[in-house]
């Protein structure tokens, strides 16, 4: 299973971006793609999840409002909408998939493949 995010890149405050998370070799038919972020100097953090086998979306409540997950089955991708972006979002983001029917989507131990990530930057 490869994961290969993009989309990310230098955004004012306000601004949007559109991050994508492309899948390849998933064999599973039910399984979850989460999306994660860490700042310099912190913990890696859960944004939001969305479930394949009904489409059920998650979100953390820091970015409820402002941020959209959303995927095209067509083309094996997941999509983060994010909305009036803040300094404060700045990090790298990874996307990240939990084989099998998804247990606690906020945990990250409960993923099994993650991609590399991409940064992504909010001046303010």
């Amino acid at each position: 299973v490869q994961l290969v995010e993009s989309g990310g890149g230098l955004v004012q405050a306000g601004g949007s971006l559109r991050l994508s998370c492309e899948i390849s070799g998933l064999t599973f038919d039910d399984y979850g793609i989460g999306w994660f972020r860490q700042a310099p100097g912190k913990e890696r953090e859960v944004i939001s999840c969305i479930d394949s086998t009904d489409g059920s979306t998650y979100y953390k409540d820091f970015v409820k409002g402002r941020f959209t997950i959303s995927s095209d089955t067509s083309k094996n991708t997941v999509y983060l909408q994010m909305n009036d972006l803040k300094p404060e979002d700045t990090a790298v983001y990874y996307c990240a998939a939990d084989l099998g029917q998804i247990g606690n989507w906020y945990d990250d131990y409960e993923y099994d493949y993650w991609g590399q990530g991409t940064q992504v930057t909010v001046s303010s």
